[in-house]
């Protein structure tokens, strides 16, 4: 007869538990599934779904007791752990979010918000079109699956430990930094189209003062950049999958810091 005693229960629980954290903070901070619009019912399923099928192929790691500092300090870990890969793929939108809120603002449609079920706030509809567009791309991108190959493997480079390290914050922050600069790249070409578009419109009217700017201003800045939009949308997957995979990267190292390796 099979008999487990507390020691084997806890040892189990322990094996299961500090994966789980892991998956659950990384689903937290994740930019598809870590919003509002995603029930917590739903990411603690998965979360547990995918702690199911890693723990039996993770390689074995030394035994630490739940209920002590060792054991409270590891938890701790595989939250960073998890959040710092989260953390950097959000950026991603963050910065795709930026550069609509960069388009609507020249265009004249900063004032026509909606609600982002993406980031749970009242977005314009540039910046709610371009993160809804991201998101799709990167699911015919396969990006969640290179997202959750990279979290199995971050269990083999990053078994479980106790330490910690603040390196891996600064990597965070200094990729953080990289958002305005990823947001003014991917809005340049509309940006410049609307500012020649401007220009043209101010000559214009200086050349000829009768003109209602308003009533001919308005629309020629919203169907040039409605236009350029267009063409450059084709762009947008290879950028994408080029910061996608940027992100991973960032996120792996910072994983490596956190854990102080």
């Amino acid at each position: 007869m099979l008999t487990l005693s507390s020691v084997d229960l806890e040892g189990m629980l322990t094996l299961f538990l500090f994966p789980l954290v892991r998956i659950l903070a990384w689903l937290s901070f994740d930019p598809l599934l870590g919003n509002r619009s995603a029930p917590a019912r739903v990411r603690l399923i998965l979360g547990v779904a995918l702690a199911v099928a890693i723990v039996p192929v993770l390689p074995p790691v030394e035994p630490v007791v739940l209920m002590s500092a060792d054991g409270i300090l590891v938890l701790l870990q595989q939250i960073a752990i998890g959040a710092a890969l989260g953390f950097t793929l959000r950026i991603i939108f963050a910065a795709v979010e930026l550069a609509g809120q960069f388009i609507g603002l020249q265009m004249g449609l900063s004032f026509a918000t909606l609600f982002d079920p993406v980031n749970g706030a009242q977005t314009p509809v540039i910046a709610q079109f371009l993160v809804l567009t991201s998101a799709l791309v990167l699911f015919a991108l396969n990006g969640h699956h290179l997202v959750i190959g990279a979290l199995v493997q971050s269990f083999y480079d990053i078994p479980v430990s106790a330490s910690l390290s603040g390196a891996g914050f600064a990597m965070v922050a200094n990729w953080a930094a990289a958002l305005f600069s990823t947001a003014l790249h991917i809005a340049l070409p509309i940006t410049a189209a609307l500012l020649a578009t401007n220009l043209a419109i101010g000559m214009m009217t200086r050349a000829s003062p009768q003109l209602n700017i308003f009533a001919i201003g308005f629309p020629l800045t919203l169907g040039a950049g409605f236009v350029v939009l267009y063409f450059t949308l084709a762009y947008l997957p290879g950028l994408l999958e080029q910061l996608w995979l940027k992100a991973m990267q960032v996120g792996a190292a910072a994983m490596f810091g956190v854990a102080g390796r």
